[in-house]
């Protein structure tokens, strides 16, 4: 893969790396890819969570105790919850956001995609999604994987990143212009 030298200069990318061949030869990419937007949804839904992943305290038994029981109750598949204990184990449950991001652009890569991260205010719809990605896909002149999150924060419109290339449409960011251009 060509890329992978790229994503492999992180932590968190070999990590990723390691994760994705493991998932490749089981033939469980998918499975793994889905499981692992299912942590990260869980990331950013818990404050416990993101706790456990994020803060020296938290002893290395316990967070893996911990880990692998919330694995278990948001029903990742078995390669993923057996990296979840190995993360914790080895004390780096706060590479996970970047694991996460790495995994998924080695799937879509390997899919022949193009990974899009898409940012925006409220939920989008399955047909906002689906236009979206076309237009997307008319862009880049590929097809593109579309990775979505919700921050309320951005009031309304979106913010696409694929690869170094950032879109921001956002009214957060426009307001911020129009602020900085009427103080002169």
């Amino acid at each position: 893969m060509e890329t992978a030298g790229g994503i492999q200069a992180s932590l968190g990318g070999r990590y990723a790396v390691a994760l994705f061949d493991l998932a490749r030869d089981a033939k469980t990419i998918d499975a793994v890819e889905a499981s692992l937007t299912a942590v990260r949804d869980a990331l950013g839904q818990s404050d416990d969570l993101r706790r456990l992943t994020t803060s020296p305290l938290v002893g290395r038994g316990v967070a893996v105790k911990t880990v692998l029981a919330v694995a278990d109750q948001i029903g990742v598949d078995p390669t993923t919850r057996s990296f979840l204990g190995v993360l914790a184990e080895n004390r780096r449950l706060s590479q996970l956001p970047a694991i996460i991001r790495a995994f998924r652009t080695l799937a879509s890569r390997h899919r022949g995609e193009i990974a899009a991260e898409v940012v925006s205010a409220h939920p989008l719809t399955d047909d906002q999604v689906a236009q979206l990605k076309q237009q997307l896909r008319q862009r880049v002149g590929r097809e593109v994987s579309v990775d979505l999150s919700v921050d309320p924060q951005l009031l309304g419109g979106l913010v696409v990143r694929i690869g170094s290339q950032m879109i921001d449409s956002s009214i957060r960011t426009r307001l911020n212009a129009l602020a900085s251009a009427m103080k002169g």
